[in-house]
């Protein structure tokens, strides 16, 4: 009898032990939410390659109110997966919900804007995201150009009413049971999920988060050790990284100063929080030992293609510095989480990476004096209860950045005074006990030139033949060729002379195939300049570069004009500056989504050899030529100019204007010459009108130039 039972006994515990084990070998399911800037990729490829029977990337959600545009960003993220032969990840992507005046939030709202700004509807503000650079936000939806002649294209793409939302693929892969979350963008999306999904907190075993700085000191923007005395510090030794805003807020970093009470939320979310801060990405930059190994070790179409996206930044990387200021910040963060995932029995976070420390801090999303009504703060003023219920007198309650010239923000001969989205390291009952990287370790290979333990993993990761990318453009497609059609007219009599300037929405593509099958003999079409502050975002330009080589005219040439309507950019730093027209477009369906895809038709035209690219030129203002200055993206005022020197004297040109009036006007105020030349401007006056109302007014009425509405 007794030894049946030890029979049994050791029977029952065989099978619960192989339970167990069954269990622990389970993959960790992973959940990957970006903002799919070209660090974003690295990370993403990095997860990729793993080992699925150990970590197992299950959905992809975009961050869309900091480095990308929703169009363009969810087409590359499609494109990716289908070269690495992982069509089964779900995409999730914006989302028409919004939130009530009260605080209820509605399902689905897109996270196309911050909490603090998201109102009914996808149309907002930029008090935070102005801090990004337009052109960085055009060289990250193109991947600098890199994007459209590399990637291969597969089925799946953006299609109005069928894309999954942001929201949607969170609550179905957090449902399903534990997730590990890595968030390498600003936090909108997942605490939005948090506040409307408490039930589903229990599932969610971990996130990791790339951003802020807690102790750091940043390196970059210091005078020489032996500069002359003229030489004034820039954000040297700053907590943060906001290059652009460092004189109004230099404690933040881009990804918390994306949507600081996002942030806030997730850090208080009572979830363990593993944070790979500023203080240890700054201590990884991308040295000229590892981009020279990188550059021999590109074996696999993944490695080829986070090479090419490297190189092209660091030569188009301003004053020389790239190797001093460009860092591996989501690329190492995911290192670091894989590292921690594959040591869990390690309590303090040990990993091959970082050095780690536990540190109480918070996520700063209001600056003292705390309880003032200014017209900062949304979430307070005009509201007798606060939304979300927060506090009064609270730590949300003081004055929130407005914007990188914010006057609050601002001293005189001093640094900014603003803290909106500080990673700080307090005590009290605010604090949050947080898992932070505070260190790149070396390499523990003293011999080798790669002097940090995750320049070797990177490498030998990429290049691993296991789940290796399948092909890329040309090896899909082998026999495309990049061949330029253009039209020979012969001794045809040409009409009349046409210059077509579109800001890119729906209508201006009917309208540009329209002129395109007009006979030349009506309508000549000699160019086209782009606006982009109206309907569409710069990126776009890709799909009137398709059209035109749909329409075998490839001879056309497409100028890009300024970034900003009149009168947006900062005087101070003219890449960044405000959104006070533009915000009235909604960001997601009818409006920057739609147009940047043209409704999902984009995919389906043949691709020119024409595209943007950030191929640059010496003699046009960078610190160097890149490999292919010739392929140079036109300015607007550059195309203009390439036309009138080959029109005969006397004659003129129509300007069929069919968005806002920037480059127009930039034409006429650019040479006096200009007005004499436009015999026409047509165009459609709505909300586009709006944009640039005065300055149109104003300058076409002083150089006389001819208008027929």
């Amino acid at each position: 009898m007794l030894l049946g039972r030890l029979l049994w006994l050791l029977f029952l515990f065989g099978v619960l032990g192989a339970d167990i084990s069954s269990v622990n070998a389970l993959p960790r399911q992973i959940l990957l939410d970006t903002d799919v800037d070209t660090d974003d990729i690295f990370a993403l490829l990095y997860l990729l390659k793993q080992n699925r029977s150990e970590m197992d990337l299950q959905a992809i959600t975009i961050n869309t109110n900091a480095w990308t545009n929703a169009g363009h960003s969810v087409n590359q993220i499609y494109d990716i997966l289908y070269m690495m032969g992982r069509d089964d990840i779900a995409v999730g992507i914006g989302g028409e919900g919004g939130i009530l005046p009260n605080g209820t939030i509605l399902p689905d709202v897109g996270g196309y804007l911050p909490i603090i700004e998201q109102g009914l509807s996808t149309a907002g503000g930029c008090r935070y995201r102005q801090a990004i650079p337009l052109r960085g936000r055009l060289n990250v939806d193109t991947n600098y150009g890199i994007r459209r002649g590399f990637l291969p294209q597969g089925n799946r793409q953006y299609l109005p009413l069928q894309q999954p939302t942001a929201q949607r693929v969170m609550i179905d892969t957090i449902s399903k049971g534990p997730v590990t979350v890595l968030i390498i963008g600003a936090h909108t999306n997942f605490a939005i999920f948090l506040m409307n999904n408490p039930h589903l907190k229990k599932n969610i075993e971990h996130i990791y988060v790339m951003g802020g700085g807690v102790r750091s000191s940043n390196p970059t923007g210091c005078c020489p050790k032996k500069s002359i005395s003229t030489c004034k510090p820039k954000q040297c030794g700053d907590r943060g990284n906001l290059y652009s805003a460092f004189n109004s807020n230099p404690y933040a970093e881009f990804n918390i100063f994306g949507d600081p009470f996002a942030a806030y939320q997730v850090f208080h979310s009572g979830i363990p929080v593993t944070l790979v801060p500023l203080d240890a990405t700054n201590t990884i930059p991308t040295t000229e030992n590892f981009f020279m190994e990188f550059e021999q070790r590109q074996h696999t179409y993944e490695s080829q293609y986070c090479f090419k996206s490297l190189k092209m930044i660091r030569d188009i990387w301003g004053y020389n510095q790239f190797y001093r200021s460009h860092f591996m910040w989501d690329s190492f963060t995911s290192g670091v989480a894989v590292s921690i995932m594959h040591n869990l029995h390690n309590l303090d976070g040990e990993n091959e990476f970082a050095e780690m420390e536990y540190m109480n801090i918070t996520i700063v999303t209001s600056n003292n004096p705390f309880g003032i009504s200014d017209g900062s703060n949304p979430f307070f003023d005009g509201h007798k209860i606060p939304m979300f219920n927060l506090q009064k007198n609270g730590v949300h309650s003081g004055h929130v950045q407005m914007g990188i010239q914010d006057p609050f923000c601002l001293v005189k001969n001093g640094k900014g005074r603003c803290q909106d989205g500080y990673t700080k390291e307090i005590n009290g009952t605010e604090a949050v006990h947080v898992l932070v990287a505070t260190k790149a370790k070396p390499n523990q290979d003293i011999g080798s030139l790669l002097e940090r333990e995750f320049f070797k993993s990177f490498l030998d990761v990429l290049n691993l033949p296991e789940q290796s990318g399948r092909f890329n453009f040309a090896t899909q497609f082998p026999y495309y060729k990049e061949i330029m059609y253009k039209p020979d007219f012969g001794t045809r009599k040409l009409g009349k002379p046409v210059i077509f300037d579109m800001d890119m929405s729906a209508g201006d593509f009917l309208s540009l195939i329209y002129l395109l099958k007009v006979p030349v003999e009506v309508i000549n079409l000699k160019g086209i300049l782009i606006s982009p502050t109206g309907w569409a975002n710069a990126a776009t330009i890709d799909v009137v570069y398709d059209v035109l080589h749909m329409m075998g005219r490839d001879d056309i040439p497409v100028g890009l004009g300024d970034m900003f309507a009149i009168g947006e950019a900062n005087p101070s730093f003219p890449s960044v500056g405000g959104c006070k027209h533009v915000k009235a477009i909604p960001h997601g369906s009818g409006g920057f989504l739609d147009s940047d895809t043209f409704y999902g038709f984009a995919r389906h035209l043949p691709r020119s050899p024409r595209r943007y690219t950030a191929e640059n030129s010496l003699r046009f203002g960078p610190p160097r030529d890149t490999d292919h200055p010739e392929v140079r993206q036109p300015l607007a005022l550059e195309v203009w100019r390439s036309i009138l020197s080959t029109m005969d004297p006397g004659s003129k040109v129509t300007m069929l204007t069919s968005g806002p009036l920037t480059n127009l006007v930039n034409i006429i105020l650019s040479e006096k010459k200009a007005s004499s030349m436009i015999e026409v401007s047509n165009f459609s006056c709505s909300l586009k009108c709006s944009w640039n109302r005065l300055s149109m007014k104003k300058n076409l009425k002083k150089e006389k130039t001819q208008i027929i509405l």
